[in-house]
């Protein structure tokens, strides 16, 4: 019945101790740290040795963190091993593989659309090329967690696939040399009209500034004077990126963040050095989704009336976390700060006991449409008010409220199961199987012309029925058409993305996104809030 307990479970108690004892000084007031490890200790140590059945030791301890963590804030979190590596590709801005996006669809793993400047995008493998071998094993079938174990490997070393390709009637060989994969957190720069850019950020990474900047080098170059900033349901990311991003916006001296912790170190300053697109006109969406440091990069903007935020209050998270990295390749995060917005605002939320309760809390809002300029909307609130530096007050202690606040469109049942369970997926795989090379032929080289001619027909709605039919999605006709324009804006999206990528799906969808439209009326308001006009 005796274990003796494995080297990582040793390592991490090892290092939180010691991480507890020298940081944080005292962790339980009036009592000794290792008082309570050896505590601790005692109960793990009488369990594994008394407990009726066979313990995991390590998964004890790990449950022990989760616990002692969650009595922190809901922010505060340990990273299994097994979790950590993807979680730090996410935020590092790479990965080392063939460079695909990929989808696994009734067994068959499809290319959704290559990774620009990656290798698969430089030997021609186009969106919606089927793999059905790797390295001469069928992919037919292939599971989802699968896929990377197959496809990803170091730079410098080859995988070879076979590929269908619709319109094509032989199997298409390639022989890839895995490179670094740049992973984007600028979905989309593009040109909306002569004078309107749009740029799509979806995290905070490493790459984050560098991305953007390069975007709106590309879009001023091609005229812009006014940018839609779309930071809807960004989760936020690294502090200094939201810093970086929002000192590229404003003019030099401009406070933009600042954090305050118990130990003052962890006291921080953020000042603008004077940003290059400070002249443009600036209107910032936001989504209840929208988060961290997307909020610390709005309330900036909202605090300096620079320009307009649209769109849904944030998620109001006001807190910094500093990650430590175990020796047994697990880490933990722990908020070591909060940060403030330059007018003094702690955006952070209250969240009480229940994670879950807090987390849904960030979507239940009741919020009044229309302008907000003043910020009416939250007068009724006890939140802390504060100032912008035209005067207008704003609030603490809920995240960001917008300037015009406009609520997404809510899809309905019907809508969702066709997503949920795959139906506008598959219908898309089936359709560019069946059209895509006539489609390239076509549209390929003019986007603009397929915007305004390509329609989806009652054919296609048809085949989207029988589809659905088959995954169990029953016909609602009143609910079918509620959003009869929203699905087939999708359905062209979708066809759009394996063409174009992300220009296309995102083009696309523009005319069924209500945000957006209301947001690219409001230059005026934005021009004179900022003092542009």
């Amino acid at each position: 019945m005796k274990k003796r307990f494995s080297v990582p479970t040793v390592s991490i108690l090892i290092v939180v101790a010691l991480f507890l004892g020298m940081q944080i000084n005292s962790v339980i007031s009036g009592d000794n740290i290792f008082e309570q490890l050896n505590k601790f200790k005692d109960v793990l140590s009488l369990t594994e040795k008394y407990y009726v059945d066979d313990v995991d030791t390590q998964k004890l301890v790990e449950s022990a963190i989760n616990g002692m963590l969650s009595n922190l804030d809901p922010h505060s979190v340990y990273i299994p091993a097994s979790q950590l590596p993807k979680i730090t590709e996410d935020f590092q801005g790479s990965f080392e593989g063939i460079g695909v996006e990929y989808d696994v669809i009734n067994d068959t793993l499809i290319v959704v659309t290559p990774v620009s400047g990656g290798p698969s995008e430089a030997l021609g493998i186009l969106a919606g090329d089927k793999i059905v071998k790797i390295n001469d094993s069928s992919a037919v079938g292939i599971k989802r967690d699968d896929v990377p174990k197959k496809l990803r490997g170091p730079k410098g070393t080859h995988v070879k696939v076979a590929i269908h390709r619709p319109g094509e009637n032989n199997l298409l060989d390639f022989d890839i040399t895995r490179d670094k994969i740049p992973l984007y957190s600028v979905d989309v720069s593009y040109m909306i009209d002569n004078k309107i850019g749009y740029v799509s950020v979806n995290r905070f990474s490493q790459t984050t500034h560098d991305e953007f900047v390069a975007a709106l080098d590309k879009l001023k170059s091609q005229g812009m004077t006014k940018l839609v900033l779309d930071l809807r349901n960004n989760p936020g990311g690294y502090l200094e990126q939201a810093y970086k991003m929002a000192d590229e916006l404003l003019p030099k001296g401009k406070k933009i963040v600042y954090t305050k912790g118990r130990r003052p170190e962890f006291d921080e300053d953020y000042t603008s050095q004077g940003g290059r697109f400070t002249d443009i006109s600036l209107i910032v969406l936001v989504s209840h989704g929208s988060a961290s440091a997307s909020e610390i990069v709005s309330g900036a903007i909202q605090d300096w009336d620079r320009g307009l935020i649209v769109g849904e209050t944030t998620f109001g998270k006001g807190l910094v976390q500093r990650q430590i990295d175990l020796p047994d390749k697990s880490a933990f995060r722990l908020t070591i700060a909060r940060y403030y917005t330059p007018s003094g605002r702690l955006i952070q939320r209250p969240y009480g006991k229940d994670p879950d309760d807090y987390r849904k809390a960030a979507f239940d809002k009741d919020e009044t449409e229309g302008e907000n300029i003043e910020h009416s909307e939250e007068k009724d609130s006890t939140r802390p008010i504060f100032k912008t530096a035209g005067g207008r007050k704003v609030y603490g202690g809920g995240g960001i409220t917008p300037d015009y606040i406009i609520k997404s469109d809510k899809l309905t049942n019907y809508t969702i199961q066709l997503l949920s369970k795959g139906a506008l997926q598959e219908f898309t795989l089936a359709y560019v199987d069946q059209n895509g090379k006539q489609l390239r032929q076509q549209y390929e080289k003019d986007m603009k012309k397929y915007l305004s001619d390509f329609t989806v027909s009652e054919e296609m709605m048809k085949s989207l029925e029988e589809i659905a039919k088959k995954k169990g999605v029953t016909l609602d006709q009143e609910q079918y058409k509620k959003d009869l324009t929203y699905i087939k804006a999708r359905m062209k999206a979708q066809v759009a993305r394996s063409i174009w990528g992300n220009e296309g799906w995102f083009s696309a969808m523009r005319s069924e996104d209500n945000q957006f439209q209301k947001a690219i009326t409001l230059f005026p308001e934005a021009e004179k809030i900022a003092g542009l006009r």
